[in-house]
C-alpha cells in the first residue's frame, strides 16, 4: 500500500518555496530582501512569512547559501529513472553528502541560524517556528517511490525517518566532531548506513506482505 502524500505538508512546502523564490528575485534585482518585502513579493501575508522565517538571518541564509548549493541534488532527483531503489538511494545520498561536506562552513552557519532561531523562540506560547523546509523528507519521497509502493504508511514513515539520519549537516557534524572521521571515510560510512537501513526496511515490508 503506497504511503499517501500529506496535502497540507505539500502546501507548506510550496508557500515556503514561494517566499524564498521571491526573496531571491529581490536580491537579484539589487534589493536586499526583508521577510516583509519577500512576503509582499510572494503574495502571502507577513504573518505567514514570519512563521517560516522569524528573522532576516533565517531568510538570508536560505537564499544566499543552502538552497543554491543543493540545486544539483534537485537536478539528480528529477533525472532518476528505473525501479532499483537501492541504486537510486545511493546516488542521492552520495550527491547530498558530497555537497554538504564540500560546503562545510556554509552548512554549519546555516545550522547555527536554525539553532539560534529555535532558542530565540523558547518561552513563547507559540510552537517553535519551522524555518527549515524539510527537503530531506521530500527528496526521500521521490527517490524511493519504487520502494514505497509495497509499504504501509507506518512502515514507510519509519524507514524515511531512519534514512534521514544518513545525510545532511547534523550528520556531518556527528561524523567529523564526534566520530572524528575524515570526509571520505564519513561519506563511505553514510552510504553503508543508507544501504543497510534500506535493505532492512525492504525485508521487513516483504515479510509483512508475505504474512497477509
Amino acid at each position: 500500500m503506497t504511503a499517501p502524500h500529506d496535502p497540507r505538508a505539500n502546501q507548506k512546502q510550496r508557500t515556503r518555496a514561494a517566499i524564498v523564490e521571491a526573496a531571491a528575485r529581490l536580491l537579484a534585482g539589487g534589493v536586499e530582501p526583508t521577510v516583509a518585502t519577500a512576503a509582499e513579493a510572494a503574495k502571502v501575508s507577513r504573518a505567514t512569512a514570519y512563521r517560516y522565517f522569524p528573522t532576516p538571518e533565517a531568510l538570508h541564509i536560505e537564499i544566499a547559501g543552502v538552497t543554491p548549493a543543493y540545486a544539483p541534488v534537485e537536478v539528480l532527483i528529477q533525472a532518476l529513472a528505473g525501479d532499483d531503489s537501492e541504486a537510486r538511494l545511493l546516488a542521492f545520498v552520495g550527491k547530498f553528502n558530497a555537497i554538504t561536506f564540500a560546503e562545510e562552513a556554509r552548512m554549519r552557519m546555516a545550522l547555527k541560524v536554525y539553532l539560534d532561531t529555535w532558542f530565540a523562540s523558547r518561552g513563547d506560547e507559540a510552537k517553535a517556528p519551522a524555518i527549515r523546509e524539510g527537503r530531506r523528507m521530500r527528496w526521500l519521497d521521490r527517490v524511493l517511490e519504487p520502494a514505497r509502493r509495497d509499504m504501509t504508511k507506518a512502515r514507510w514513515r519509519r524507514l524515511q525517518a531512519a534514512l534521514a539520519l544518513t545525510g545532511g549537516t547534523e550528520v556531518m557534524v556527528i561524523m567529523k566532531d564526534v566520530c572524528r572521521l575524515d570526509d571520505a571515510e564519513a561519506q563511505e560510512v553514510l552510504l553503508w548506513a543508507a544501504q543497510t537501513l534500506l535493505r532492512a526496511g525492504l525485508e521487513d515490508a516483504a515479510a509483512k506482505n508475505a504474512r497477509r
